[in-house]
């Protein structure tokens, strides 16, 4: 069934990701929409946009009627089974940023971004979600030659736009190593602004606070079209004032939307509780989420029960933005992640792999995310994250309460705000370029392996992702 509605058995779903398979509590299964309704606002999506948006709003106004729309869970798609790093990293670089919007609107994007590290943060200890919180930061390694020229390009570029040592620094080989034990280290960067955390407890905690707040969340209701004044699904007509669009990855499901954003899976592998001799040797201490500067992106963080988790991008993209249960495993490129995650920890070289699990982000034609409203439609919409959500989608929730409720505040003058992408091209030109761009980071990556140098490969890369 693509991207359908699951069986009724909520333990099923711990099958998703390590996150699901943490959670403390029975997954229960919130009841459908009852049928035909009439609210202020509908939401059409229950991840993190979704529900922080549902937040802001019942926050600023108790007697707004907010009704989210879930096609299967809270939590489904990429909320629950992202990498659990709740970092400042917007997909767009401020100097692109810049080039679009004016000088200033990079330095203007990553305030609001360090921002919503600490605001999300405020909001779990306010409201007392339990979701691993761990403001550890996060280290950028760089491995070859070539990456820690990337490093430090990176550090004089910020340099260059005022941003100082307290928000990112050059590390030394014995630096970088004194944080993250890997191989291989030549140097590295450190940004303070990231936690690692467990986004399925958290996703799912933020949803029990906006239905104490009075938010109804209907599950098991798929939403069809997003129309000037309603929502049609399979249960029924919700009519609304405003409508917002939240669906990430799974957009290409609404009617109309289907060159909107591509769906593109990005996969994970956890390993078993690691025993204390290996994190004495490895560190991550405080938690901190680590990186290098390779192309074909990784990730990963030291779990709150002492595992690690990692992923990276590499599956392909599936021709006709295809969502299906049976992408979210694939041997191939799980076996790829288990060896970079050993190439990175050879002690790990015998760990059991517990989990294997994966799903689709959103990624709009030009690579930048977008959050905004048609006041005259009365459609709202945030998303396209690359990746980049867990943060990103609180302040999308916070700019579409003030965009919603008339305000006029400095995170709705973002140059992310009212963003209009390019409709993606139809098949098979889609299917072609983005497989295309995934073999040349590919080929990008092991290029410089090889000879020690960046090639044409990577500056095509640059080219292709908008700079």
């Amino acid at each position: 069934m693509e991207a359908g509605l699951s069986p009724p058995s909520g333990e099923r779903y711990r099958a998703l990701s390590l996150w699901w398979d943490r959670l403390p509590e029975p997954v229960a299964i919130r009841a459908p929409l009852p049928g035909d309704i009439d609210v202020d606002v509908a939401v059409v999506g229950g991840g993190f946009t979704g529900l922080w948006a549902a937040y802001y709003l019942a926050e600023a106004d108790p007697s707004l009627r907010i009704a989210v729309i879930e096609r299967d869970v809270v939590g489904f798609g990429a909320s629950g089974r992202n990498g659990g790093w709740c970092s400042a990293l917007f997909a767009v670089s401020g100097d692109r940023l810049d080039t679009v919007a004016g000088v200033g609107a990079g330095a203007a994007m990553r305030v609001a971004m360090e921002s919503t590290l600490e605001e999300v943060g405020r909001v779990v200890r306010d409201e007392r979600i339990d979701c691993d919180f761990a403001p550890g930061g996060t280290v950028v390694l760089a491995r070859t030659g070539v990456q820690l020229e990337r490093a430090l390009h990176e550090v004089a570029a910020a340099r260059a736009t005022g941003v100082g040592d307290d928000s990112l620094r050059f590390l030394s080989a014995a630096e970088a190593s004194a944080l993250v034990g890997a191989t291989g280290i030549l140097g590295g960067t450190y940004t303070p602004h990231c936690a690692a955390v467990d986004p399925a407890r958290l996703v799912r905690g933020l949803a029990e606070v906006v239905e104490r707040r009075g938010v109804a969340i209907y599950e098991q209701t798929a939403a069809q079209s997003i129309r000037t004044g309603a929502v049609e699904t399979d249960r029924g007509r919700v009519t609304a004032a405003i409508t917002i669009r939240a669906t990430e990855g799974y957009t290409r499901t609404i009617e109309g939307e289907d060159r909107t954003l591509v769906p593109v899976y990005s996969l994970m592998i956890a390993t078993e509780p690691l025993p204390d001799a290996f994190w004495a040797e490895t560190g991550l201490a405080r938690r901190e989420t680590f990186a290098d500067h390779r192309h074909l992106i990784i990730y990963g963080q030291r779990t709150a029960d002492g595992r690690m988790a990692f992923g990276g991008r590499g599956a392909p993209y599936h021709f006709g933005s295809a969502i299906r249960p049976e992408f979210d495993r694939d041997g191939e490129v799980h076996e790829l992640l288990r060896m970079a995650l050993v190439d990175l920890f050879p002690a790990l070289a015998d760990a059991d792999i517990t989990h294997r699990w994966g799903g689709p982000l959103g990624i709009a034609r030009d690579w930048f995310p977008s959050v905004g409203l048609d006041r005259v439609a009365g459609r709202a919409w945030a998303g396209g994250y690359v990746g980049d959500g867990v943060s990103t989608t609180n302040l999308a929730g916070r700019t579409l309460c003030d965009l919603i409720l008339g305000r006029d505040t400095d995170i709705t003058a973002l140059p992310w705000v009212g963003h209009r992408s390019r409709r993606w091209e139809p098949e098979p030109l889609r299917y072609l370029g983005i497989n295309a761009g995934l073999l040349l980071a590919a080929s990008a990556d092991r290029a410089e392996e090889r000879t020690g140098r960046s090639n044409w490969r990577s500056r095509a890369l640059g080219r292709v992702l908008g700079g």
